[in-house]
């Protein structure tokens, strides 16, 4: 009887898993997606399926076409340079937050997490990047119980997560600083302004590279 009483309403775990395929960049940009392709990838119904493409539409991570065909929204030049804007401006400051809330058991997790990126990206394993990075900063920033800031930032993953997968994919794992490690370092020391500024350099070097891609596309056309 627990079991059923907690349970997952089939509409949220459909929007979940819609979340998730875009998120992890499963979802390219521009490339159309039914209704009904949804509806069997993920094992929903189709009410559940229409009902997140409302949702996921209204918060910008969708666009619907009609003919029940969705895409994930293919990013201009413009909104780049908005979306790198927004996130330097909100994603450090959650980053100092949570990490003046963050004990050791939690910076142990987060490293853990931080492993299994590296490990990823050993095995070249895209998707498993995304999803662990995605958790990585999402652990941050949830330690700073922010009630505003927190879900604008998560509006800011859905509509950047595609183009961010595009540019591991392009780019590959290259010989940047690693500023997971910068910032887990920073959170052992205690020093949340650190925390925060290897957030923003890790945010501006996976931004910058989306920004030149976008650019690439916008002259060639």
């Amino acid at each position: 009887m627990t079991a059923i009483l907690t349970k997952e309403p089939a509409h949220l775990r459909t929007y979940r898993g819609i979340r998730e395929l875009i998120l992890s960049g499963d979802l390219v940009p521009g490339e159309p997606v039914t209704i009904q392709g949804l509806t069997d990838r993920l094992d929903a119904g189709m009410t559940p399926v229409r009902e997140a493409i409302r949702r996921l539409t209204s918060e910008g991570a969708l666009v619907f076409h009609g003919n029940r065909r969705v895409t994930v929204p293919v990013l201009s030049l413009s909104e780049v340079d908005e979306l790198i804007f927004a996130r330097l401006a909100l994603e450090p400051e959650l980053a100092r937050r949570g990490a003046a809330q963050m004990d050791e058991g939690a910076i142990a997790a987060l490293t853990l997490v931080d492993r299994e990126i590296d490990e990823a990206m050993r095995m070249g394993d895209m998707r498993g990047y995304m999803i662990h990075n995605h958790r990585f900063h999402m652990m941050l920033y949830k330690a700073a119980r922010t009630e505003v800031i927190g879900p604008m930032v998560d509006s800011l993953w859905l509509r950047s997560g595609p183009a961010l997968r595009v540019m591991c994919t392009r780019f590959g794992s290259q010989n940047l600083p690693d500023m997971h490690q910068v910032a887990i370092q920073a959170l052992r020391d205690g020093d949340t302004e650190a925390v925060g500024e290897a957030i923003r350099r890790d945010i501006l070097q996976g931004m910058e590279n989306i920004r030149a891609i976008v650019a690439e596309s916008a002259d060639a056309t």
